[in-house]
């Protein structure tokens, strides 16, 4: 399954460029585990900042808005479930909001995502 990894990025910061880096780090933990379990773990700012940036934007750049929860919302149509981390997000909710009206799965702890026996390479 292709895994979205949803919860806090600019939720909380105050537009602190470290707070959201502590936040993407938090995000970006949850992605070993979610490989190791078999899946493709994706995160919408993996996505977004760099449409930001090759717009002359960042996270805190009223264009932000524009790019950040349309990514997601774009991500979420080829995405097979969401792992919804702790800690308010508007973003975050509204990803599994359009991921329950979908029908996927949500999960909130790595351990509920189930494991896929692994295959060969080709």
């Amino acid at each position: 399954m292709m895994i979205l990894i949803a919860g806090p990025y600019r939720s909380g910061t105050d537009g602190d460029p470290r707070a959201m880096a502590a936040n993407l780090a938090r995000l970006e933990a949850a992605a070993w585990p979610v490989f190791a379990a078999g899946h493709l773990p994706v995160i919408g700012e993996w996505i977004a900042l760099p449409v930001l940036n090759s717009a002359g934007a960042g996270p805190t750049d009223p264009l932000a808005d524009e790019v950040l929860y349309p990514t997601a919302h774009r991500l979420l149509t080829h995405c097979d479930a969401v792992l919804r981390l702790p800690g308010d997000s508007t973003g975050a909710d509204e990803d599994v909001a359009t991921a329950r009206r979908r029908g996927l799965p949500v999960y909130h702890d790595v351990s509920e995502i189930p494991h896929r026996a692994p295959q060969g390479t080709a």
